[in-house]
């Protein structure tokens, strides 16, 4: 019964499952923003037997010792084409065959089958022979006990032997107990286990609709994605094509704002060595004219009579061959002027360059603003073919008979889960049968060894070794008659044990080899997938029952390894062929439309670069002749005194022979002058130099900059003339890749969510992983594990325990010999020293006394 449940549940979602979805892959798109909710199912994939698995692993290798030979699948082809013939021909050879391939499976399982019925057969009639021989006084029957000089030896030896076989019989009375409450334990687990299934399958049926929502509410995460580039076109697309062009057209801009700067900071070196020359002049024709008055000043005083009159003469002398010394340098007045080139650089900066790179600049920077108001109408085209786009997908969902299917398979599983209810304490009834059958038989064969145990107790623990046969005690005769007991009750019922154990055996080992087996290794399922073989007049089956077109290739393996898979129903039934949602979801219709709409986006740049006017003034920059100015003129005078010597210092040094004449008029004149000279140095010659450093740092700025000043602006000539030649010539090819990439990126989204509505269906939406654990539930759980392993494990048990009941009543009957009170036995003087012959005669002499 649970077979064929578990296969209605499949078939019965098959055949009114829903469609969508991509049928081949099982993999995924790589760049998927979405994914289903996961789906928590309760029944486990698999089932664990315990520790109690060690014992039908056993039962395994035992029938793989009787039935080695592979599942026989053609044989099994042909049994059921045989089946479905309305009369068989016995006499066929073909037949004859087909019988003795099975009997060649079965040979195994015939040949322990055959030996059981021998046993069945044989048993009874022993035990009725051996009954009656014991009766007639034979077969150890006859109260007699004969000594013999091993005796000891093969008491003890029987003893072990028929203790071992008891705890062998023991350990397969305990086979049968576990096996026994196993069967009655697992089903009660049925009940549980059925609603567990069920309860996926409603889960089943409640997630899917919910997996269609989902679906659908994604479309409106695509969109709003869509809609947000779209309104950040002028970053999307106006950002793509200003990062094209920035690397061809900002270091052209830059270098040229670079210039700017230089034409600037030439413009005021220019300046402030304009300005510093007309200073210095002004200043050194002042410090002539200083050191002239105070070497007038100073002559008049060396006129002293005092400076006729030696030593002072000789100070006088000194300080008038001095004065020579006291004159500015006139270089200082001669240095050429730059009116000239100040007036070619202000000629060069009456063109605002600086203002007309700013402008390339804004220009360029103004493409996403020009790019987002060039595309507003094209823009709300998109946005309302989006808009269509989700209404469509939407209307193939409602396409879709989910809900008519759904409510039908829950129909149908409603009826499914009553059928089993209604009919699981039928089953139950029937388990509690078995249960007390088989606790009978356990307790039949727990009762007869229980007899061995006694028989062999008693017998031990009452032996007497002094106590001849005649003599032995009670305790010892009681265990006697245990195991004789023992013996009666294996007679007795041990051929209609072995009948129960045949009966199984037959039973469970052709289950386990023809269902479980093959069912575990999906052997059986590529017999039912054999073309032709359920429906002479459908190649394949399932697609025969479900679509009516037998050709199409759709197994029972394939689905079932699908729904394993936790794979999608559409995907697994291949049901495009009913309802392929390829056709309603056409990704080129619904994307050529978006692509037709972004077609028509047209952008027109137009960027600024210099002009006319930028160039002619960074070419009259370069003929302005800053670079052909002499340097050296200038720089060597910034190295010289504005004075022929050192002022303060012949201040100090006049102050010094001032003060070694005597003191007078002569001596405060000196000092006089050299104070004069003292402040010429300080308000005449330190401005000199002070100009004389200005003058060094506009020129290092004017050789700075006009260094290399051609060949820089060619280069920079040369630069522009390539960046107007990219931009004319690439500027249309930019913008046509650009939007290009743009489009890719808005069609892309919804290339990318149609593929995965399609995988999502095919793949994901109803996954029938429940239904391929429902059939596994019914055979591999139900069937195999609940009632086939149990079942196998007890005719195992059983059936050592039957069998080697017949090696332990022939050790009883020997054993009993030596543990019941004999009515005779044979006496002995002296069992070394007495012929053979006179010991017969005595045992004649005692029977004879004896009667």
């Amino acid at each position: 019964m649970a077979l064929v449940l578990g296969s209605l549940l499949l078939l019965g979602l098959c055949g009114n499952s829903f469609s969508g979805g991509q049928p081949s892959s099982t993999d995924a798109p790589k760049a998927w923003n979405y994914e289903l909710p996961a789906t928590n199912y309760e029944t486990q994939d698999s089932h664990t037997a315990g520790p109690i698995g060690i014992l039908f692993e056993l039962v395994h290798i035992f029938l793989y010792v009787v039935q080695p030979r592979d599942f026989p699948e053609d044989t099994l082809r042909k049994v059921i084409q045989k089946a479905r013939e309305s009369k068989i021909d016995y006499d066929k050879p073909e037949t004859l065959i087909l019988g003795l391939k099975i009997i060649y499976y079965e040979a195994g399982i015939i040949l322990c089958s055959v030996l059981g019925l021998l046993f069945i057969i044989l048993m009874p009639l022993v035990g009725y022979f051996f009954c009656m021989c014991r009766c007639c006084n034979k077969c150890g029957g006859e109260m007699h006990q004969r000594q013999k000089e091993n005796g000891l030896f093969l008491r003890k030896c029987f003893a072990i032997s028929l203790l071992v076989i008891c705890i062998i019989i023991s350990i397969g009375i305990f086979c049968g107990f576990v096996a026994n409450h196993q069967v009655r334990t697992r089903i009660k687990r049925s009940r549980k286990l059925a609603d567990s299934n069920f309860k996926d399958l409603r889960t089943l049926l409640n997630e899917t609709p919910e997996q269609i929502k989902y679906i659908l509410a994604q479309y409106n995460t695509t969109k709003d994605k869509a809609f947000s580039d779209l309104n950040s076109i002028n970053s999307v697309l106006g950002g793509g094509i200003l990062d094209r062009l920035r690397p061809n057209i900002i270091p052209v801009l830059d270098e040229i704002k670079s210039m700017a700067t230089a034409i600037k900071e030439t413009k005021e070196a220019l300046e402030n060595m304009n300005s510093t020359l007309k200073s210095l002049h002004q200043q050194s024709t002042q410090l002539s004219s200083s050191l002239t008055s105070v070497k007038t000043s100073l002559r008049a005083s060396l006129n002293d009579p005092l400076c006729s009159v030696r030593p002072s003469s000789e100070t006088c002398n000194s300080i008038r061959l001095s004065l020579s010394q006291l004159n500015s340098n006139p270089e200082l007045r001669q240095l050429p002027s730059v009116d000239a080139e100040l007036d070619k650089v202000n000629n060069v900066l009456r063109t605002d360059l600086d203002g007309l790179v700013q402008q390339g600049y804004q220009s360029l920077n103004d493409i996403p603003d020009r790019v987002q108001s060039q595309t507003k109408t094209v823009v709300a085209g998109i946005k309302r073919v989006l808009n269509s786009i989700g209404s469509d997908i939407h209307n193939v969902t409602q396409h879709l008979p989910i809900q008519d299917i759904l409510s039908e398979f829950s129909v149908y599983v409603n009826n499914t889960e009553s059928y089993i209810h209604r009919n699981l304490p039928t089953l139950e009834e029937y388990d509690s049968y078995w249960w007390l059958g088989g606790l009978v038989i356990c307790s039949l064969l727990t009762l007869i060894v229980i007899f061995y145990y006694l028989g062999l107790l008693c017998g031990v623990c009452g032996y007497d070794r002094h106590a001849t046969p005649t003599t032995r005690g009670c305790v010892s005769n009681t265990g006697g008659v245990f195991l004789m007991v023992g013996v009666g009750l294996s007679f007795l019922f041990c051929w209609i044990l072995m009948i129960i154990v045949v009966l199984t055996f037959v039973f469970g080992a052709n289950v386990e080899k023809l269902i479980c087996e093959p069912y575990t290794s999906k052997e059986l399922f590529r017999v039912l997938d054999t073309p032709y073989l359920l429906n002479e007049d459908w190649e394949y089956y399932l697609s025969g029952k479900l679509f009516n077109k037998s050709e199409m290739k759709l197994t029972f393996q394939q689905v079932y390894s699908d729904c394993k898979k936790n794979r999608g129903t559409y995907g697994t039934l291949h049901l495009e062929n009913s309802f392929d949602i390829s056709d309603y979801l056409n990704i080129n219709e619904h994307t050529a439309s978006i692509s037709s709409e972004l077609e028509s986006l047209k952008v027109n740049l137009n960027i600024f670069l210099l002009g006319a006017a930028g160039r002619k003034s960074l070419q009259d920059f370069a003929a302005c002749g800053i670079d052909r100015m002499n340097y050296d003129t200038y720089l060597a005078q910034t190295g010289k005194s504005p004075a022929g010597v050192n002022l303060l210092s012949f201040a100090y040094d006049l102050e010094a022979k001032a003060n070694s004449l005597p003191p007078g008029n002569l001596r405060n004149s000196l000092k006089r002058d050299a104070q004069t000279i003292k402040t010429i140095h300080q308000q005449r010659v330190l401005p000199i130099e002070q100009s004389l450093s200005t003058l060094y740092q506009s020129v290092k700025i004017l050789q700075r900059t006009g260094n290399g000043l051609l060949e820089r602006v060619n280069r920079i000539l040369a630069s522009l003339d390539f960046a107007q030649n990219f931009i004319t010539n690439n500027i249309s090819s930019v913008i046509i890749e650009e939007t290009k990439k743009y489009r890719k990126t808005i069609i892309g989204y919804f290339e990318h969510y149609m593929q995965w509505i399609e995988f999502s269906i095919s793949e994901k939406v109803a996954s029938c992983k429940p239904v391929a654990t429902a059939l596994d539930t019914a055979v591999d759980v139900f069937l195999c594990s609940y009632i086939i392993d149990p079942l196998n494990l007890f005719w195992f048990g059983i059936g050592k325990a039957t069998v080697f009941l017949l090696p332990a009543l022939i050790f009883a009957v020997k054993l009993a010999k030596y543990y019941r009170r004999m009515d005779s036995e044979d006496v002995y003087d002296d069992v070394e020293t007495i012929p053979m012959k006179n010991i017969r005669i005595l045992k004649v002499e005692r029977i004879t006394d004896f009667w």
